[in-house]
């Protein structure tokens, strides 16, 4: 892990309170709400309109979800087309960025399905204790 925190340029804390934003803690705070990572995986299927999004994301309020795209769409990650129909149709698919973004955030979702069995057992245990 020391090898890619010097790859980054990460020779101090990760955590820089008086100095430049840490690039790593920037995009924790981006990625680390509740809904940006499973919206940055569904996209990552291909474009979707917005209800589709909103039904294969899951329990995500309409608000939340126009909230997460947002942002995501600020940091460059996710782009928004109108299409000129009546009503207009808008569509959200990752950008180039956002592709890049997709498979690490792809390889975590794969951790995850692999040992959710381990990892809930290992908690059942603690709290039994």
């Amino acid at each position: 892990m020391s090898e890619v925190r010097l790859l980054a340029g990460l020779t101090g804390p990760i955590v820089e309170t008086d100095g430049p934003v840490c690039p790593v803690r920037d995009t924790l705070d981006r990625l680390g709400d509740a809904w940006s990572v499973l919206v940055v995986l569904r996209l990552g299927d291909g474009p979707m309109r917005f209800n589709a999004l909103k039904r294969a994301v899951g329990a995500i309020s309409q608000r939340m979800l126009t909230v997460t795209l947002r942002s995501l769409e600020r940091d460059g990650l996710v782009a928004r087309t109108v299409y000129p129909t009546n009503p207009p149709q808008v569509e959200y698919a990752l950008t180039d960025l956002g592709h890049t973004l997709a498979h690490p955030i792809g390889a975590l979702a794969d951790w995850a399905v692999t040992h959710h069995a381990q990892v809930s057992a290992n908690r059942r245990a603690f709290d039994a204790r």
